[in-house]
């Protein structure tokens, strides 16, 4: 059990406060744990009333033992699942109707083998499934110089005809802005890549230099202080060759048009946050962070950026990166053994 992580203008990662629940207990546990916020939340700042700032000012340790403590004092039967429940909510997620396939497709093999556009989709977008014979399908919505994230009403209607023919009637919407195919059979893949590709959704690029979050930004929210999507189109136009894309490797941008965070750049391994300076849209970057198993929060590189100097510094950071890197070094894993200096030096060196 995980407490008092959050992004927005100061974020925090949580602190594990239990390492092992029985599923059952599930909401027993959350219910001591709102109480305990309950007790204890700051109702007399707006700005302050979190249970992250909860937990980062009585401790991880403390809150813990003040959950655990009312937790024992908590009536369970009353209020956790019965375990007829629990059966009825698992039932729900039964095993979809896979067939039993053989582990390798003579089809798939042989059109990745002459197909190298396929062979680059496959080595980027599908990813092993658990059942034998299927793949998993990331269809990104990140072609290079369009709105990240975006997809129109005709291409919605080809996923979901894929979907029913090909995923087992699934799909999928990842936070990373992507859809997903989860259930698709290996000798089918070559079809649905030749579909995507038509219509214009077979980029392959996922988890790389292109396959940027963006949140809406000031064309679109009433909130933002900067725009975000231009941005985000500018980055990708210049790292749109998919070789020079696939020798960067795994590199997520994440871009958010104020400290609201909604594009998560607390924990992107390049973040940009769009911030106002008297009316001007300026960016401040941030390195480092991750928002996977390794989480981290970004430290921040230095001044403010304008707008026509944020993808220029993009640039020279993934320059610093490929020289830097160490073999099959990612770019948050160079960053994590070389410091922020190097980085710093690349993109404010005119400034010196």
């Amino acid at each position: 059990m995980l407490v008092g992580g959050g992004l927005g203008r100061t974020p925090y990662l949580g602190p594990t406060i239990r390492r092992s629940l029985p599923a059952r207990h599930l909401l027993s546990y959350l219910q001591a744990i709102l109480r305990v916020y309950n007790r204890h939340g700051r109702r007399d700042n707006l700005w302050k009333a979190r249970i992250k700032v909860l937990v980062a000012s009585l401790g991880a340790e403390e809150f813990a033992r003040q959950v655990e403590e009312e937790w024992d004092r908590t009536d369970k039967a009353a209020i956790d699942l019965p375990d007829t429940e629990l059966a009825r909510i698992r039932a729900a997620f039964a095993p979809l109707g896979f067939q039993t396939l053989p582990r390798v497709s003579t089809v798939f093999e042989a059109a990745r083998s002459e197909d190298r556009g396929l062979a680059r989709f496959v080595r980027n977008n599908v990813v092993a499934h658990k059942i034998q014979g299927y793949a998993i399908v990331k269809i990104a919505l990140k072609a290079p110089g369009e709105t990240p994230g975006d997809c129109s009403a005709e291409q919605m209607d080809i996923v979901a005809d894929l979907a029913e023919r090909y995923s087992l009637d699934e799909v999928r919407v990842a936070y990373e802005q992507n859809l997903i195919l989860p259930h698709v059979r290996l000798d089918e893949i070559p079809g649905v890549y030749q579909t995507l590709l038509a219509a214009g959704l077979a980029t392959p690029n996922i988890n790389l230099i292109s396959d940027i979050i963006a949140c809406p930004g000031l064309d679109y929210c009433a909130l933002a202080n900067a725009r975000a999507i231009p941005i985000a189109q500018d980055i990708a136009r210049m790292f749109a060759d998919p070789e020079l894309a696939e020798d960067i490797g795994e590199l997520k941008i994440k871009i958010s048009g104020c400290i609201n965070a909604c594009g998560h750049h607390h924990v992107g391994h390049i973040g940009i946050l769009g911030v106002d300076k008297k009316g001007e849209e300026f960016y401040q970057l941030s390195l480092g962070g991750s928002g996977e198993d390794d989480a981290a929060l970004g430290q921040i590189l230095g001044p403010a950026l304008p707008a026509d100097r944020v993808t220029a510094a993009v640039d020279n950071l993934v320059a610093v990166y490929l020289r830097e890197r160490h073999g099959a070094e990612r770019f948050v894993d160079t960053f994590r053994r070389t410091g922020l200096n190097p980085f710093k030096e690349a993109v404010y060196a005119d400034a010196h």
